[in-house]
């Protein structure tokens, strides 16, 4: 068990880090040198709604980044519009730009093109759903306060 659970923890990271790189391409293919592939993930994540920068964070995980910084810099190349928000003048909220927008059109049209791509056999549906709730439980798991600083005494 403890073979596959590490197996898994490291194939997760690495198709993370490899859906990353799809991302960059796509970036690198369309000329688009002022954004990095977690920024447009934070844009994916965005959409066309407006959202504070913590719903931003609770929406994704962005690998090794700060959020904060990554909308500082949307701001600055027009990808992202801020606002202070109305009720918690601590908070801002961001709305993708004109540009941001297209930035998530994009990935958005990347996303589907894989998604069709994968249903001609590679992957199954059934497989992405047993996959997602496998991993969700996991997620679960990892969540909760762990015993004894995670460690089990009945595997002592």
């Amino acid at each position: 068990m403890k073979a596959a659970y590490l197996q898994t923890i490291s194939l997760v990271e690495r198709l993370h880090r490899q859906c990353l790189e799809v991302v960059k391409a796509e970036l690198d293919r369309r000329g688009i040198r002022d954004l990095n592939n977690i920024q447009a993930l934070i844009l994916y994540n965005i959409g066309d709604e407006e959202l504070s920068v913590g719903e931003l964070t609770h929406r994704g995980y962005y690998l090794g980044s700060n959020v904060s910084y990554n909308v500082k810099k949307m701001v600055e190349n027009g990808y992202l519009n801020q606002e202070r928000s109305p009720h918690d003048r601590r908070s801002f909220h961001v709305r993708a730009s004109e540009s941001g927008l297209e930035i998530f059109k994009a990935i958005s049209t990347l996303f589907d093109a894989h998604a069709a791509l994968i249903s001609g056999g590679v992957v199954t549906d059934e497989d992405l759903r047993v996959t997602t709730a496998t991993l969700h439980r996991l997620q679960l798991f990892w969540a909760s306060p762990m015993p004894m600083g995670g460690i089990n005494p009945a595997a002592q």
